[in-house]
């Protein structure tokens, strides 16, 4: 097992939602965090704090601050260069999206969503007193695209925001710039403001690369608002910091008139010097993870097409998540999700919660260690094989 990957005994004794929510006897496979140590940097930032108890109001004028880390690692590893006097700390990437639905809205607007989404989009546009409006992605026979022309029929003329998950949330993509540029030009006929959530940026596959929506240039991000965090790619969600960038002066001015800055909140400084030492120096640990999660997402694939062909699933070009499409199964169930759950005692994420069409699919989160994927696809492969003799 490798150094990062933590045993069954260890991950039950958290307190997190993926290992207590289910219980004992389940496999948790739903929630999107990784079973593995964080990284040595981002763990000595903490334990620097602890060991001062530096738990008071905080002065980072005169240190290194989140803002230049962040430009400074999307300027190394996806070209990018974000201005930081444009990019605002914030707690989560879902209070960001919210924001900005708030600040480039009003309540009955519609936000564009390309379905399946991460099932947070649909209940933030749900929850400001937007409309949604979906656009499916299309499947292409090899993976699943963006269709702009769908796009364009489906915007209406009281449609302002295009919500963009890029690497997309459930189905792995890391889109293509011809996509993006697709998109974004719709955006412009349109004059619609791009919210692009890029959490799984760190997470991609070698024969991918994340492109980010505000490195298009232009029109297009001058009209992008990116919101981004370590907390996936390094595995500290529960330290609660992200960032949020405005592609333009104009986007930034219109987010401040909407968003009193005491609404925010503060984030707290163990989330930002955790982030700031994952960004800085947490590299070498993701690239040992990147391996696992490599192998872990072949193995997937390997299952679905030697094991239980009757799913159908696409291998991700990025995150740690399958989307697996079991309605050739005919499980004797509500859905798959609860076929899985009660037959199998194994928890995956719920495939109606991403969108209609979704109703026949579950997400697997592959981001643990080889043993207990190996334990959660064979739990699988007994239930369904038990189903189909019944």
């Amino acid at each position: 097992m490798e150094p990062f990957a933590l045993p069954v005994e260890t991950l039950r004794a958290r307190r997190g939602i993926k290992w207590k929510r289910y219980g004992e006897t389940v496999l948790p496979a739903f929630v999107a965090d990784m079973d593995f140590a964080v990284a040595e940097s981002v763990q000595s930032a903490v334990r620097r704090i602890v060991d001062q108890q530096d738990y008071g109001y905080y002065h980072r004028e005169d240190q290194e601050g989140l803002e230049s880390a962040f430009a400074d690692r999307m300027r190394e590893r996806f070209g990018w260069e974000p201005a930081p006097e444009r990019t605002l700390p914030i707690t989560d990437l879902l209070q960001g999206i919210a924001a900005a639905i708030v600040a480039f809205s009003e309540p009955g607007d519609g936000v564009v969503v390309q379905t399946p989404i991460y099932p947070p989009f649909l209940t933030g546009i749900d929850g400001t007193g937007r409309r949604r409006v979906l656009n499916p992605m299309v499947d292409s026979g090899s993976r699943l695209v963006v269709d702009p022309d769908g796009l364009r029929r489906v915007v209406d003329t009281r449609t302002r925001i295009l919500l963009l998950c890029n690497p997309h949330n459930p189905s792995g993509r890391a889109f293509e710039p011809e996509e993006l540029d697709a998109v974004g030009n719709v955006a412009i006929e349109h004059d619609l403001v791009i919210v692009s959530d890029e959490i799984h940026c760190d997470l991609v596959f070698p024969g991918g690369r994340h492109i980010p929506t505000g490195s298009l240039g232009g029109k297009i991000a001058a009209r992008t608002v990116t919101v981004n965090s370590a907390t996936k790619g390094f595995n500290i969600a529960g330290l609660r910091c992200a960032v949020i960038h405005f592609g333009s002066e104009e986007l930034q001015e219109r987010f401040r008139r909407a968003v009193p800055e005491r609404l925010l909140g503060g984030v707290n400084a163990i989330g930002i010097d955790a982030t700031i030492a994952a960004w800085r120096h947490g590299q070498p640990w993701l690239d040992g993870v990147m391996e696992r999660l490599k192998a872990n997402r072949d193995r997937v694939a390997a299952w679905v097409a030697e094991v239980m062909p009757a799913i159908h699933s696409y291998p991700p070009e990025a995150t740690y998540l399958a989307w697996l499409d079991c309605r050739r199964l005919a499980l004797p169930a509500s859905s798959p999700q609860e076929f899985f759950l009660r037959q199998a005692q194994v928890a995956l994420g719920v495939g109606a919660d991403f969108g209609p069409g979704g109703e026949t699919c579950v997400r697997l989160n592959f981001a643990t260690s080889a043993p207990i994927l190996d334990e959660v696809l064979e739990r699988m492969a007994t239930a369904i094989s038990r189903a189909a003799a019944r």
